[in-house]
């Protein structure tokens, strides 16, 4: 098992920036805002040969009593209690402040070896910046700049000297990926925190709680998930922080870096056309979906058929999906729908064989043929398989550029139909088969081969013709007559 490092500071200390600089990537959210990180983030590091876990948390206030301060101490406990080492940051350029004596008697108290990492050291002496940190009674502080990389090789070598060689980990890597999302406020951090069984994210009574995509690994039924927790999806017209803006990308891209995309819905609330456009997105991401209709214990069952009403002339657009009607607070339904996770994942990442789709291509066809286009009709010859996550399905044949819409969908569902494609969007392309002599020219085309009918023309006109002068028939003289 890899080692946890953990990263504690108060806010703005430059914790999320170390931690995009040890995972060498830029999951974490970086704005020059106090308290912009709050849920633990997790990333995975590698220092030479040895691999190693890190845990961004947000500003940690340890006195705080109640409101999102208390809730971000929390998550900082918790990661807290699961380190191996703790790196404390401080700010080398604001000195010594209270709120770091507060943080060093807590982490003291915790049994756990800490290093403290003076940032924002670039340009200074060393020596002079870290001075004021013996005060801590932490241990020799470390001068760093997570910003440009500047102590941070020497700050985890001394992390990682004291630590055991990590074991392989076997079935790393194939773990399903799966992105929870919705609007602001439709229980979203409580659909995980009831999934895993521990309150791993805060889930606050506050629109926006959650800023960052926050990936959460467990394990479900002996097979290992990525769940990934995101902002809430507002409007365009209701988004006006930058902060907020940021937020909404990295929600996008974990819909398109997952494998399946839960969609919240708020059963409490008017299906809106926000809900609608979030569909549309994971539509055309081609990502594998299912629908949660949360909060819908409580509500009266007259209620319930017209809200099941709603969502089936609204969400038509994705009637391949599943939808699931549950209480992420008492836990209700989240079993079933997790089963259809497991069974949209297999139906996007399923393998077609040729043989078959041809088959289910010509059945389709011979039960009904595609309409005429002028005076052709397109014909459909076989089909295989182009892609998975979606299953992309390549037909070929000829005049295919005539084959009207509706008459795509009808084979997408005569496909489904018969491979169970339940949960994931299907993909059908085209590939018209072109005429190896279109290039030529006109006598070339005429001299290799002319067509039946032009060439019964040329014989009718041949017959017609008189003899030529050559096959005149002559007498011959025979000798001896006259």
């Amino acid at each position: 098992m890899k080692p946890s490092i953990v990263l504690v500071g108060r806010p703005n200390v430059g914790k999320s920036t170390l931690f995009n600089r040890l995972t060498r990537t830029r999951d974490a959210l970086v704005a020059d805002i106090p308290g912009l990180t709050r849920d633990r983030h997790y990333g995975h590091g590698r220092l030479g040969s040895k691999p190693y876990l890190v845990v961004d948390t947000g500003g940690f206030e340890p006195l705080a009593r109640d409101g999102i301060v208390h809730q971000m101490a929390r998550q900082t406990e918790q990661a807290i209690d699961e380190a191996d080492v703790i790196v404390f940051l401080v700010d080398g350029r604001s000195g010594v402040t209270a709120l770091d004596k507060e943080i060093a008697n807590r982490l003291r108290r915790s049994g756990r070896p800490v290093l403290v990492a003076v940032n924002k050291a670039e340009g200074l002496s060393p020596g002079v910046v870290a001075a004021d940190f013996h005060e801590l009674g932490l241990g020799e502080p470390v001068a760093i700049s997570a910003a440009h990389g500047e102590g941070v090789r020497a700050l985890m070598e001394l992390a990682l000297e004291p630590l055991p060689e990590p074991l392989p980990e076997d079935g790393v890597g194939d773990s399903i990926r799966v992105a929870i999302v919705g609007r602001p406020n439709v229980g979203k951090s409580t659909m995980i925190n009831a999934l895993i069984g521990e309150e791993r994210v805060i889930a606050f009574d506050q629109p926006g709680t959650t800023r960052d995509a926050i990936e959460v690994e467990f394990e479900r039924g002996g097979r290992r998930y990525s769940l990934i927790d995101t902002a809430g999806l507002r409007r365009r017209g209701k988004v006006f922080e930058t902060i907020e803006k940021f937020s909404v990308i990295k929600t996008l891209q974990a819909i398109e870096g997952a494998q399946v995309v839960v969609l919240v819905l708020d059963a409490r609330q008017d299906i809106s056309d926000q809900d609608a456009h979030i569909a549309a997105f994971i539509r055309e991401s081609g990502r594998a979906l299912v629908v949660a209709v949360n909060k819908w214990d409580g509500l009266e069952p007259y209620l319930r058929e017209q809200i099941k009403a709603a969502l089936e002339s609204q969400l038509s657009f994705i009637d391949f999906a599943r939808f699931h009607y549950v209480s992420a607070l008492r836990g209700q339904g989240l079993e079933t729908l997790f089963r259809s996770v497991d069974a949209a994942h297999q139906a996007a990442t399923v393998n077609l064989p040729t043989p078959q789709l041809t088959r289910v291509l010509i059945d389709a066809v011979a039960r009904q043929a595609p309409p005429r286009s002028g005076q052709f009709r397109p014909k459909l010859r076989y089909a295989h398989q182009g892609g998975r996550n979606p299953p992309l399905i390549v037909i070929h044949g000829n005049a295919l550029d005539k084959v009207p819409e509706s008459y795509r969908r009808y084979l997408e569902h005569a496909f489904r139909e018969v491979f169970k494609l339940q949960g994931t969007p299907l993909q059908i392309q085209f590939n018209v088969s072109s005429n190896p002599f279109a290039d030529r020219p006109a006598a070339e085309q005429n001299r290799r081969g002319q067509a039946p009918a032009a060439r019964g023309r040329a014989a009718a006109a041949g017959s017609a013709r008189p003899p030529p002068a050559a096959r005149v028939a002559v007498k011959r003289k025979v000798p001896g007559r006259s």
